[in-house]
């Protein structure tokens, strides 16, 4: 594959684009954007997405196979709206799938959906994860087969609520010139179902050893949490948000502290960056989207894929989220 990127399904909007290798094939695990009506906000309240389709693929260059719709919201009992980007993990011959959306309340949790197979279907459980929150999440397996979860999102996706460690209706920011807030990892339960720890924070240093402040906007998370693992180093990428880049930080084990080394990816076309980082068949890609088959509606996203330089010495080389096919 060139260094051009490709988008990958142009019949239907898909976004937040999670890839992973099972069962020697490509699987991506995308959102599926729709036109909701819903007046779009700060918040995200436009992103008012109810279902998830599989996709899988054999090349990257090769035919892309829609398994169609994995799991419905009106299947699931506890949410209401909003199912954001979900990402799956599979142990033991089962597939789980965990997604965001909010409840009747209006407040995000994460639930789980198993299946028999990558493609789904899915069945979700009846209650979301106990003590879960926020969206975005993501799941790593290191080497020894423990499974870790990575989540957070700030604005819409409410990180901010939980500042002092449980959820308040208040969605001001630390200040300028606090550090900046965390995403959250935790070891998931030996049956995968619920968190196996108490959630940690993901502290992203800088180059002096010091924690990211709030105005780092530049640098600091935002939404989006990824790990992969490269040479025995650990990788947590990440998006800025509203200044729209991926960025990425080293450490030496899953939890962190992480310092950051530089821009994964420039902005895209769209509001919103989200991916994911695989190596498959001795090659690493970035999974991404952005809005230009839409014509730049941020709500109507697509997935990519395009190749990406991992160096010898573990740098990455920066994605242009501008370039053309």
């Amino acid at each position: 594959m060139s260094k051009k990127p490709r988008h990958l399904i142009k019949s239907i909007y898909t976004a937040d684009p999670r890839a992973h290798v099972y069962e020697g094939k490509l699987y991506i695990f995308p959102s599926h954007d729709i036109e909701s009506g819903v007046p779009q906000d700060d918040l995200g309240s436009h992103f008012d997405m109810k279902d998830y389709h599989v996709y899988s693929m054999e090349d990257p260059d090769g035919q892309v196979v829609d398994h169609g719709v994995a799991l419905d919201i009106k299947n699931v009992p506890w949410a209401v709206k909003q199912m954001w980007s979900n990402d799956v993990a599979c142990k033991d011959g089962k597939y789980y799938m965990y997604f965001p959306a909010k409840d009747e309340k209006g407040i995000f949790h994460i639930g789980v959906a198993v299946a028999d197979k990558a493609e789904g279907p899915y069945k979700p459980m009846p209650e979301p994860m106990k003590g879960s929150f926020s969206i975005d999440i993501s799941t790593f397996q290191e080497d020894d087969g423990t499974h870790y979860a990575y989540w957070g999102g700030i604005w819409g996706g409410q990180l901010q609520r939980y500042k002092t460690g449980k959820y308040e209706d208040n969605d001001d920011m630390r200040k300028p010139e606090e550090p900046a807030i965390c995403a959250k990892v935790a070891k998931l339960s030996d049956d995968m179902l619920e968190f196996g720890e108490e959630p940690r924070d993901v502290v992203i240093l800088d180059a002096y050893g010091e924690p990211l402040k709030t105005e780092d906007e530049n640098r600091r998370f935002f939404e989006a949490p990824w790990m992969h693992k490269f040479n025995g180093k650990y990788y947590f990428s990440y998006s800025t948000g509203n200044t729209h880049l991926l960025c990425y930080a080293e450490g030496d084990n899953p939890y962190g502290p992480f310092t950051y080394k530089g821009v994964i990816m420039t902005p895209v076309v769209g509001w919103t960056t989200h991916h994911s980082i695989v190596e498959y068949k001795g090659k690493w890609y970035l999974f991404h989207h952005d809005s230009k088959v839409s014509g730049g509606k941020t709500w109507l996203r697509s997935m990519k894929v395009i190749d990406l330089n991992i160096r010898e010495d573990g740098t990455i080389e920066t994605v242009d989220g501008n370039a053309d096919e």
